[in-house]
């Protein structure tokens, strides 16, 4: 979503440089922004201070003589680098006792700006500037030759005779973001029913889960069933997903990718809110209860029974599907497995 931020500072400077600093596991994803020059990897991880190597980085990026550091995360430890590096404007949110480390700083009025992607914008204007309505959406470029190489890796393929249901069912922020294991495999053999394949994907994390959607489909379609989570690296995933028909997913950073690859993309929302972090392509629908107990944007139901998405029910997703894609009739026999014929 930060690129968001990035497409804004190009509309107003074409030919500005913009190097970004972020964890090593995204640089993947800004490498394809086509607005972002060069990716840095941050040295320390979450949560850390280790001043030390904030220090060192910081040394290094005074030879590159940045004329503005935008500091996304409201966090203090990440103002430190931006401040030790003495760039000279220093923008961002007010956040935890910035003030000092930060020159250009700003006083979040969230009722005007609700959404996470508003709140990146701003930053790339004058404080105060009124925001248009008209907003830029995330937009990933593909890598072809990664791709084809990804699909050979995997032994995939896809085509308008067996299209592809991406399904994203890991969230890293918790359980009370992931629809259930086997509302995912019912929505999984009704579009194996009509004629479609899928592809399971997440990382190593989300490995225990896609196992057992896999597991709950009937014998006689598994080998319509790809499960690649923990497979593919990131990169790879992002090329894939470009594959997709379609997509459901939770609310997570790979449906983000979804909807920055402009698939039609089905969100399931639990414990959080569309309100704030919705998917910003043209093609998505977004399914939730509206329960009195949620959006809680908690990692665990606190009420424990997780009602949210337990009764968010197979058939509303399938519903959301058919609207935004043909589903092939059921009747429809499924194609031949993929594995069976590219061999």
């Amino acid at each position: 979503m930060a690129q968001t931020l990035f497409m804004s500072l190009k509309a107003q400077h074409p030919d500005c440089v913009i190097d970004v600093l972020a964890p090593e596991w995204s640089r993947p994803i800004l490498q394809r922004m086509p607005e972002v020059h060069k990716s840095i990897a941050m040295p320390v991880g979450h949560g850390q201070l280790k001043l030390s190597a904030r220090w060192h980085l910081a040394r290094k990026l005074r030879y590159e003589h940045y004329d503005q550091a935008i500091v996304l995360p409201n966090s203090l430890k990440s103002v430190l680098v931006p401040a030790m590096a003495k760039i000279p404007q220093r923008t961002g949110w007010v956040g935890e006792c910035r003030y000092g480390l930060l020159n250009d700083i700003r006083k979040l009025d969230k009722s005007a700006l609700p959404l996470m992607i508003q709140r990146f914008i701003a930053l790339a204007y004058p404080a105060n500037t009124p925001l248009s309505g008209d907003l830029p959406a995330p937009a990933l470029h593909v890598d072809k030759v990664s791709l084809q190489k990804a699909l050979a890796r995997y032994e995939l393929m896809a085509d308008e005779s067996s299209p592809v249901l991406a399904l994203c069912p890991g969230a890293e922020f918790g359980p009370a973001k992931r629809w259930p294991e086997q509302h995912y495999s019912a929505v999984a053999t009704h579009m194996i029913q009509a004629g479609w394949q899928v592809w399971l994907l997440g990382s190593a994390k989300d490995q225990e889960v896609t196992a057992k959607i896999a597991s709950q489909i009937p014998e006689q379609w598994q080998n319509q069933v790809q499960n690649l989570a923990g497979r593919t690296s990131l990169a790879e995933a992002i090329d894939l997903l470009s594959m997709a028909s379609a997509v459901v997913s939770n609310d997570s950073g790979l449906m983000h990718i979804a909807a920055a690859l402009e698939r039609p993309l089905v969100v399931v929302y639990g414990s959080t809110s569309p309100d704030f972090t919705p998917p910003l392509n043209q093609q998505q629908a977004v399914v939730r209860l509206g329960l009195e107990c949620s959006p809680c944007f908690k990692r665990e139901c606190p009420l424990g029974h997780l009602k949210c998405l337990h009764q968010l029910t197979p058939p509303t997703v399938i519903e959301a599907l058919q609207r935004l894609v043909p589903v092939v009739s059921e009747n429809k026999k499924p194609a031949k497995s993929v594995a069976s014929s590219c061999g």
